[in-house]
């Protein structure tokens, strides 16, 4: 009896082990069919204690690094990036002061460096790219003839031996160097800006169209906002109703925000502008999603009037009369360069500060706040031209792209709870 006892007690104490314990990995680790959670094998430097490895971070884990000598570079400057909506494979663009490199990004374990199609002419510390219908668009500035390139990207799909070097396969020269190129893909035209090209459209965004990407068409352009150093360009659905199906660009022109109805290419017309207080260099902005705020950047104000990082919001609900809306004042005295926005989320590649994320849900009560960060200049916080050029947060798998100016390609993301 004693023996049948302690058996059944044995039994029912195991029973009782397994079940606890499957409750607990019920409770704790959740399973999706026969897989197990990877949701961090594929971070290559996770954000712990305010570093992921060498680069101070909050809340973004390192995912790839790619040195400048990979794609047989000096610098970096902007990049993009490119899903292939066939394979779902994912791409990060690397434009540097010789190239734009190819890098797919699809499995961040095993980056691919897949080839680049070099400068048209000579190397530029300013090469820009954008995609429209699986297509590279590179322009160069203080770069001779350089024109416009343009790359058939799905030819990344079948890359033997990487890595290639591309021929591109149009090459459109109705004018000579560019600062920028701007894409609205709903219109299918891009717009070229901060030309070398002189008479009454030098410097003003050109009107290219690419609804056939290998066929650039010119279609004129828009002169009367002056010089363009970089703009935005959309089919217009805002709160401004006068507007609505309307293409309307926003051209950050130096020393004023330029807003204009470019819908007819044959007959633009200039909205209204609008400058700002301690004027540096007005240098790109974008778009909140719902189309009330434009978020400026000025490139030069830190530097020049000692500011710490400033980002300048304007209220845009009304296009044919904007207002400043407020300044948001960052931590640090680095100098702010490109910003996107996703969601209510504004990314901003600030030089020597990294990229910084800035929650803007509350933007309508003049209320930004910095909600996470990873910095690819670990060096300091200063002002300076060194660090984070761009960033690209659009990708489907919420992968971040960085261009960096030393230190090449990085590919971060939000970290798991």
């Amino acid at each position: 009896m004693n023996y049948f006892k302690k058996s059944l007690s044995f039994v029912f104490g195991c029973l009782l082990f397994l079940f606890t314990q499957s409750c607990e990995r019920n409770n704790n680790e959740p399973i999706l069919g026969n897989e197990t959670d990877t949701s961090r094998t594929n971070i290559l430097a996770p954000c712990e204690n305010g570093f992921a490895g060498d680069y101070p971070c909050d809340d973004y884990d390192l995912l790839v690094q790619l040195p400048l000598s990979t794609f047989g570079a000096l610098e970096g400057n902007d990049s993009w990036g490119w899903v292939d909506t066939t394979t779902d494979k994912e791409y990060a663009l690397m434009a540097t002061d010789t190239n734009v490199a190819f890098v797919d990004i699809t499995d961040t374990n095993n980056p691919i460096y897949l080839g680049n199609v070099p400068t048209a002419t000579s190397s530029s510390p300013w090469r820009d790219v954008k995609v429209y219908k699986d297509h590279a668009f590179i322009v160069a500035d203080n770069a001779g003839a350089h024109g416009l390139q343009v790359f058939d990207l799905t030819r990344l799909r079948n890359v033997a031996n990487p890595p290639e070097t591309f021929a591109p396969d149009a090459h459109f020269t109705g004018f000579g160097s560019a600062h920028n190129v701007v894409i609205n893909e709903a219109s299918g035209y891009a717009y070229i800006v901060g030309t070398s090209r002189s008479g009454p459209l030098a410097g003003g965004p050109l009107f290219i169209n690419i609804q056939d990407p290998l066929m650039p068409i010119d279609e004129g352009g828009f002169g009367e906002g002056g010089y363009s150093h970089d703009a935005q360009v959309i089919t217009y659905n805002g709160p401004d109703t006068d507007y609505t199906g309307r293409e309307i660009l926003i051209g950050s022109n130096e020393n004023e925000v330029v807003i204009a109805d470019v819908t007819d290419k044959s007959n633009p017309v200039k909205i209204s502008d609008i400058s700002y207080a301690n004027v540096g260099y007005t240098h790109q902005g974008w778009f909140t999603e719902d189309l009330n705020y434009f978020i400026l950047g000025d490139e030069t104000d830190e530097r020049d009037i000692g500011t710490n990082t400033r980002t300048i919001v304007f209220d845009f609900s009304d296009l044919d009369a904007p207002s400043y809306h407020m300044d948001y004042l960052g931590a640090f005295t680095a100098i702010d360069h490109n910003g996107y926005v996703k969601d209510n989320t504004f990314y901003q590649a600030s030089y020597r500060a990294g990229v910084r994320m800035i929650d803007i849900s509350q933007i309508a009560s003049s209320t930004m706040t910095e909600i996470g960060f990873f910095d690819t200049h670990p060096e300091n916080n200063d002002v300076g031209f060194d660090g984070a050029w761009n960033v690209y947060p659009y990708l489907p798998s919420g992968n971040i792209i960085i261009s960096d100016i030393q230190k090449g390609l990085f590919v971060i993301k939000k970290s798991s709870p």
